[in-house]
């Protein structure tokens, strides 16, 4: 008989007790919530429409809003809108079946929306009676538009953020930017009401280059609270 043999006679081996301290930490364990995607965006959505309708309500509608095309003022502003729910939903709703965000989608929609939007300032902008048209200068100076739509992204932007915090093992920074990508929407949105600026020039690379610019700054900083440690 073998010495291997002999050993798988011997009974199991008995594990040492745990420790008072670890029993009592056990004894303290409760469930943790999980995400609830759906409910998080409409909390993120309508928290977000509330606070720009503030900022339009603050900032007042634009002066030359009666002397507008309906039609255009309409369907622009429902662009800048579906530039703002389709990247967010992306970035915090997961496919069914899986727990992460679409990020490549998330990416992809923020790219689209920022060049759909941009181009759409730059070819459409009718203007009224009491628009202004003031060309590169209107660029140049835009840092109060850019200013404004950034200040309506952060809402979104830290909403998200919150929602997301330490989910994301991969493509954060895509989720990053199509949270950007959707408030920069929503601050487009905000300028479209307000802003008398009728320039393409402005209209195009200030307004639309809100959601550029929110994407940027949302991929470099937002990681750093959604990524697992």
């Amino acid at each position: 008989m073998s010495a291997i043999d002999d050993l798988s006679r011997l009974p199991p081996p008995v594990p040492p007790p745990l420790s008072p301290g670890l029993e009592a930490e056990l004894a303290d364990l409760a469930p943790v919530a999980t995400r609830r995607p759906l409910r998080q965006l409409a909390m993120l959505v309508v928290v977000s429409l509330i606070w720009s309708a503030g900022l339009v309500a603050m900032l007042t509608l634009r002066r030359d809003v009666h002397e507008l095309p309906m039609g255009w003022l309409v369907s622009a502003g429902l662009a800048w809108l579906l530039g703002f729910l389709v990247p967010v939903m992306l970035a915090t709703v997961p496919r069914a079946g899986s727990v992460m965000p679409r990020w490549r989608l998330a990416g992809i929609a923020s790219v689209i929306a920022a060049v759909a939007l941009i181009g759409l300032g730059l070819m459409l902008h009718p203007a009224g009676e009491h628009s202004v048209e003031v060309g590169w200068q209107g660029v140049v100076h835009g840092y109060g538009c850019l200013f404004n739509g950034l200040e309506t992204a952060i809402v979104p932007i830290v909403a998200g953020t919150i929602f997301l915090r330490r989910t994301l093992p991969v493509g954060s920074r895509w989720v990053a930017a199509g949270l950007g990508a959707g408030g920069g929407s929503l601050g487009g949105l905000v300028l479209h009401l307000h802003c008398p600026v009728a320039d393409g020039l402005h209209v195009g690379l200030v307004h639309g280059g809100v959601i550029a610019v929110a994407a940027l700054l949302a991929a470099a900083l937002v990681p750093r609270v959604t990524d697992v440690r």
